[in-house]
C-alpha cells in the first residue's frame, strides 16, 4: 500500500542517522515485545504482520518507534483472534479467573522461538516467465492493501539476475485471501534508472520482486515511466 512505510523509504524525510554502536534493544520492554512476537498463539503470516503494522496514518506511524509499533500490532491481532479481549488489553491483566487455555512461555521457549526460519518455498503451478539475463519493467500500481514492490521502483526498467523460486505472494496473503505462490526474482536497476541524475552512475539496486510485478520489455510500453 502507500503509506509513511513504504518499502523504499519516502521523499523529505532526510536521511536515517545510523546510530553508532547499536544494541539490539535499548530497553527491557522491546526485548519482551520481541519475545512475545516468536511466541503468541497467532496463526498469522509474516505478510499480515507487515500489513498490520503498516496499516495506520502516515502520523501516527511516524511517531511510534520500531518496537511500537510492533506492540500495536501484537494488541490488534491477538484481540482479533479471541486470544485477549479489548477490555483485558485496557485492564492490562487477564480478567477469566483460573484461565488455563494458554500455557505460559519459559524464557529458554521464547529463546529457541527466535531461531525458528519457516521455509517458504511452494510448489509452482506454472513455469517461471522469466529468466536471469531478461530485461523487465515493474508495474505502476498504487494498491490499496499490502505490497513489496516500492513506490520508487514503479515503472522503472530492471534485469533478472537470479530465480529464487516460487513463494507465497505478499499481495494476497496479507489479507488472508490466500498465498497464491508466485514466481520471486531478485532484479538489479541501476541507479540513473531509478533517480535520474542523482543517481550515481556505479551504483545498482537489487530488490526481490514477485512476478505479477514484472513486464517483459518488449511489450510493457504502457507501463513505462518518465
Amino acid at each position: 500500500m502507500n503509506g509513511a512505510h513504504d518499502c523504499g523509504g519516502m521523499h523529505g524525510l532526510g536521511p536515517i542517522g545510523a546510530e553508532a554502536h547499536e544494541p539490539v534493544f535499548h530497553t527491557e520492554w522491546e526485548r519482551r515485545v520481541f519475545a512475545l512476537a516468536q511466541t503468541a498463539p497467532l496463526s498469522c503470516s509474516i505478510d499480515k504482520d507487515r500489513h498490520t503494522c503498516e496499516n495506520r496514518p502516515p502520523a501516527e506511524y511516524l511517531s511510534l518507534s520500531y518496537y511500537e509499533i510492533w506492540m500495536s500490532m501484537l494488541e490488534k491481532l491477538l484481540v482479533e483472534a479471541g486470544v485477549i479481549s479489548a477490555e483485558e488489553l485496557a485492564a492490562g491483566r487477564s480478567l477469566e479467573e483460573n484461565d488455563k487455555s494458554i500455557v505460559p512461555v519459559s524464557p529458554d521457549e521464547a529463546a529457541q522461538a527466535a531461531f525458528i526460519r519457516n521455509a517458504y518455498d511452494r510448489t509452482p503451478a506454472a513455469p517461471a516467465l522469466f529468466a536471469p539475463g531478461q530485461k523487465i519493467i515493474t508495474r505502476i500500481i498504487h494498491p490499496h492493501g499490502h505490497t513489496r514492490l516500492p513506490r520508487y521502483a514503479r515503472g522503472r526498467q530492471g534485469t533478472i539476475t537470479t530465480v529464487h523460486g516460487c513463494h507465497p505472494f505478499p499481495d494476497s496473503n496479507a489479507t488472508d485471501k490466500g498465498e497464491d505462490p508466485k514466481w520471486l526474482y531478485a532484479v538489479v536497476f541501476e541507479a540513473h534508472e531509478l533517480w535520474g541524475n542523482d543517481g550515481h552512475g556505479s551504483d545498482e539496486v537489487s530488490l526481490d520482486l514477485w512476478e505479477p510485478y514484472l513486464v517483459p520489455v518488449d511489450t510493457s510500453a504502457p507501463e513505462r515511466r518518465s
